[in-house]
């Protein structure tokens, strides 16, 4: 661990102003016998500097003899009780208000996560309602820290979030074990004009599991552009049946409407070549642990978890 920093307190600005004003020992021999550097003493009779002729320091009269005489007045000093009320000011000043202190701001969130709406619906009808009140904004991303912070463990509001995790999982992913899936082609070799979503084809897939003993999953295919959800039941989670539904699905869609799609790495999209060679498109795979690469199927797959919980098994019925 670096080095510890600390502000002087008011004791040390109290032995400076004795040492330095009044006993009239250097810089140097004043920080030596409070424990600070030399920089930090020299720094802080600049800051904490006081005019007699104007208390709040922030007036240097022009002729300040002819307002009050002494040779108190003569020129500005070191007060060490001056020095700790501009270093109190200094610091409320410079504290950023949080978003979530306002009671207002902080009621309206509440209500909105029970009434189970996602960080990012908070966000999006914050601007939309409070459009001219710049006091009604939060982010998604702060939300989150928010409702993951120490101080609102005891309200257990990740409950309304859309999957409840304990902990907020890490941005970074970790490395893979090894390659599982033959033919892979990373999501680096997809074309960059993916990424911004103006051409419409572009899926992202995945598999919602089922509660056992049923094993039935959930083939789930997000389209990039419109965000559309394309999802159909299966037995199992077999590289064989995750394959036929995919084929299920895209086999109506127009081909220029089904160009590629981005899985993660389980093992059932390991037949993807099938679907491939049988519809004409493309399969690119994200990198492990890395689901923010494919944020529209994961953000649908949340929405699913919400009205079908993990421990959910899936109906008969298709």
């Amino acid at each position: 661990m670096g080095q510890q920093y600390s502000h002087l307190s008011s004791e040390e600005r109290i032995l400076i102003e004795k040492l330095h004003c009044e006993q009239h020992l250097s810089i140097r021999r004043t920080a030596e016998r409070i424990g600070r550097d030399k920089s930090t003493v020299s720094r802080e009779l600049r800051r904490g500097l006081w005019f007699a002729s104007n208390e709040n320091g922030s007036y240097r009269p022009y002729r300040p003899k002819r307002l009050k005489t002494g040779p108190w007045t003569s020129g500005p000093f070191y007060s060490a009780l001056a020095a700790q009320r501009k270093a109190d000011l200094r610091r409320r000043g410079s504290r950023k208000p949080r978003r979530m202190d306002s009671d207002r701001l902080r009621a309206w969130v509440l209500d909105s996560l029970r009434r189970g709406w996602s960080p990012e619906l908070i966000e999006g009808r914050l601007k939309a309602r409070y459009a001219g009140d710049p006091s009604m904004r939060i982010s998604h991303e702060c939300l989150c820290q928010w409702i993951y912070a120490k101080p609102q463990r005891a309200l257990d509001l990740r409950q309304y979030l859309a999957r409840g995790r304990k902990r907020r999982t890490r941005k970074k992913g970790r490395k893979a074990k090894g390659p599982r899936i033959p033919m892979r082609v990373p999501i680096a070799d997809r074309p960059e004009a993916v990424g911004s979503r103006k051409r419409f084809g572009h899926f992202e897939s995945d598999t919602v599991v089922g509660a056992a003993p049923s094993r039935r999953c959930m083939n789930t295919q997000v389209e990039r552009r419109s965000r559309r959800l394309f999802a159909r039941l299966v037995d199992d989670k077999s590289a064989s049946a995750t394959a036929r539904a995919e084929y299920e699905i895209f086999k109506d869609i127009p081909p220029a409407a089904r160009v590629d799609r981005t899985w993660d790495n389980g093992t059932e999209a390991s037949l993807h070549m099938l679907v491939d060679e049988a519809l004409g498109m493309l399969t690119y795979f994200a990198d492990p642990y890395s689901s923010w690469q494919r944020g529209s199927n994961e953000n649908r797959n949340g929405r699913i978890r919400r009205y079908l919980p993990k421990g959910t098994g899936f109906p008969l019925s298709n």
